[in-house]
């Protein structure tokens, strides 16, 4: 039995720069990835098989339609093995978690099978955010996904927030008024906590804006975070709706974490590690 981590992906930063003659979008984004994430196990078996477990199972598909089983077809289509999901996170909320649980499939099984990667192309065909999750360190991605660089930045302390909803990526990016729009700025060259919380905090997330449109709670989620003490940015990752909050000591998250589960019951709230 292989294991792996699926983390979730989080945009600190997310610019969309423009928008391509096939109808994709140009992106300009910061990925971390956190402590928190699904898992992936691969075994033994005589076919190709997924079974979902885990607290939002029931909002995955455990057919063609879940990326971990277009991963597996990216080796062949006479590979056998069982694979298992344990979903952790949301789904459809702005954290990667298809991609993530994708790139997690295709290391376990290239081991499982030991046979190399799928090709950047082959990873691209199934989404955009496969290529980063396999690389799964803090980058700096542009383009659609498939130009990627490694970042130096120091971990955070945070904590991640999604207030039970789940957010459509095309309606989000529909409701874009500008496309076009100025990249990341410079980033810092050096590995001081506070000198990266004030860039993070002179940039921006472009999707933010119409998330809220189509989803008010996001902005709830935004100032419930805010308000906690010692949290020095809080954003939306992604399309949304799942928001984090960055934080000047593991004890203030710990803390914020708490709160915000003893005040919203029904929301996710997990305290973890970005980078």
């Amino acid at each position: 039995m292989i294991e792996a981590v699926a983390p979730a992906k989080i945009n600190l930063a997310l610019h969309v720069t423009g928008k391509r003659d096939d109808g994709y979008h140009s992106l300009d984004s910061l990925v971390a990835f956190a402590r928190a994430g699904d898992r992936i196990s691969v075994g033994l078996s005589d076919n190709l098989s997924l079974t979902v477990g885990g607290p939002f199972r029931f909002a995955v598909p455990a057919n063609e339609n879940n990326l971990i089983l277009q991963a597996a077809r990216l080796f062949g289509t006479n590979k056998n093995a069982r694979i298992e999901l344990e979903k952790n996170l949301p789904v459809a909320s702005g954290i990667g978690g298809g991609s993530s649980d994708a790139a997690a499939a295709i290391r376990s099984l290239a081991e499982f099978w030991k046979m190399p990667l799928p090709d950047h192309a082959a990873q691209l065909s199934i989404g955009a955010d496969v290529p980063v999750c396999l690389f799964g360190e803090t980058t700096r991605m542009r383009g659609i996904g498939d130009k990627i660089e490694p970042v130096s930045m120091p971990s955070f302390s945070a904590v991640l927030v999604n207030p039970g909803i789940a957010v459509s990526t095309p309606e989000v990016f529909a409701g874009l008024r500008k496309k076009t729009n100025p990249e990341l700025e410079i980033l810092p060259e050096t590995n001081r906590l506070d000198v990266w919380l004030d860039y993070l905090c002179s940039q921006r997330n472009d999707l933010e804006e119409p998330a809220i449109e189509f989803a008010p709670e996001i902005m709830n989620t935004l100032d419930c975070l805010s308000v906690q003490q010692g949290c020095g940015l809080a954003r939306m990752s992604g399309s949304g709706a799942t928001c984090f909050g960055l934080f000047t000591s593991q004890e203030m998250a710990k803390a914020a974490s708490v709160q915000i589960k003893r005040d919203q019951p029904d929301w996710w709230v997990t305290q973890t590690w970005l980078g």
